[in-house]
């Protein structure tokens, strides 16, 4: 196994998507990016998701990720926005996936859990740690984007544990591992 890699981390929303880059040299993390997507002045939904399919494959040809880490989409109680989340996210693991990039989803708390020691951790919290462990100077305004950093960071201190969230290799692998969501006719 190569000593150096590549993470990107994503946060996905259809109003801002955040995102986050870190290389990972022998077993030290680096910091290498990390920005937000803005999509709120866009009224149409599907132009939403076509510029996030856009911009994750603009990510991944420039800096060349070999994993990615995805935000799961929590349950809440609007079954449109859980809905608009889960295609946001969807066309954002279909851009990896696209590319053979191997995608893991990480539950919000797990992400949480893993940057601060609390599932529960506020979004300050979790970009104050960020900021300490990769020693950045200054925090952006908008949060998203340390969440999508947080994605990042989450899979490195996962790596090499056997059970990490669902990971896909490819569309195969996400198949035979979503049986109950793939229809045949």
């Amino acid at each position: 196994m190569s000593t150096e890699r590549i993470i990107l981390g994503i946060d996905p929303g259809t109003t801002i998507m955040g995102f986050g880059l870190i290389k990972v040299v022998k077993n030290k993390m680096e910091f290498i990016q990390l920005n937000e997507l803005q999509l709120s002045k866009m009224d149409d939904h599907y132009m939403k998701l076509r510029r996030i399919f856009e911009r994750t494959i603009e990510l991944i040809d420039t800096h060349h990720p070999d994993e990615i880490a995805i935000e799961a989409p929590f349950f809440g109680k609007n079954v449109q926005s859980m809905l608009k989340l889960g295609r946001a996210q969807g066309v954002a693991m279909a851009a990896g996936l696209s590319r053979d990039i191997p995608i893991t989803e990480y539950e919000p708390k797990k992400i949480k859990m893993a940057i601060t020691g609390n599932g529960n951790a506020s979004k300050e919290q979790v970009a104050k740690m960020l900021q300490q462990l990769l020693g950045l100077k200054e925090l952006p305004k908008n949060l998203d984007s340390t969440d999508g950093l947080a994605a990042a960071v989450c899979h490195f201190f996962n790596s090499g544990k056997t059970v990490v969230g669902k990971s896909y290799s490819g569309w195969e692998s996400f198949v035979n591992q979503n049986q109950e969501r793939v229809t045949k006719k």
